[in-house]
């Protein structure tokens, strides 16, 4: 049926989405159910503390240690909880790796499954209707526009995160990155190169 009220309260909210975001925050704020320096904390966990960092740790350390690498693809779930990344949306981790053979490629086709404690909050991009789709249906093409151009023999496989399995890709290491400490290593590493839909930094 016809929708032509547009006196609720989301019709009287801003097109631009910062700024419906901003609206909907002061809207709760002052109807005292959220508190904004709780909401604040919690933004600049996701952002600094709990952002890509986290997973550039795991996946330098996986560069740089063999056994742990092995581990880390047998069992992420615990190998990244013994490192203090665990928690809401990180219950269930997978590691898949790049290889010659093998690209790797994460997407939630319903909705924006995601592994918030090894990569923060998840990029607008990744939460789109035309990602979540095309991933799947044309990922050489979805690739391409993120600027990753693949051998042809390098096969495509694209992993569809849920409720219950978060996935990490484990980047290949870059040439020329040998000698370099884990430090040095984990700044290669980018949040796209870990979603699938990008490479590490050469080393400079």
């Amino acid at each position: 049926m016809p929708h032509d009220d547009h006196d609720h309260p989301h019709a009287l909210l801003p097109p631009e989405p910062a700024l419906r975001v901003k609206a909907l925050e002061t809207i709760l704020t002052r109807k005292g159910l959220i508190d904004p320096a709780a909401l604040d904390e919690i933004i600049d966990t996701y952002q600094n503390k709990i952002g890509p960092q986290n997973g550039a740790h795991v996946v330098a350390r996986a560069w740089s240690d063999p056994a742990f690498k092995a581990a880390l693809l047998e069992d992420a779930t615990s190998v990244v909880a013994d490192l203090g990344y665990y928690g809401r949306q990180g219950e269930h981790m997978v590691v898949v790796e790049n290889t010659p053979e093998q690209h790797n490629m994460v997407v939630c086709t319903l909705c924006s499954c995601y592994p918030w404690p090894l990569l923060g909050i998840p990029p607008g991009w990744y939460k789109s209707d035309a990602y979540r789709a095309r991933a799947v249906r044309e990922p050489r093409k979805v690739l391409a526009e993120f600027g990753v151009t693949l051998p042809k023999n390098t096969a495509v496989r694209v992993w569809d995160s849920t409720a219950e399995i978060r996935y990490l890709v484990l980047p290949m290491r870059p040439e020329g990155a040998d000698g370099l400490s884990e430090d040095e290593l984990a700044a290669l590493v980018t949040r796209d190169s870990m979603i699938g839909t990008g490479l590490p930094k050469e080393p400079s």
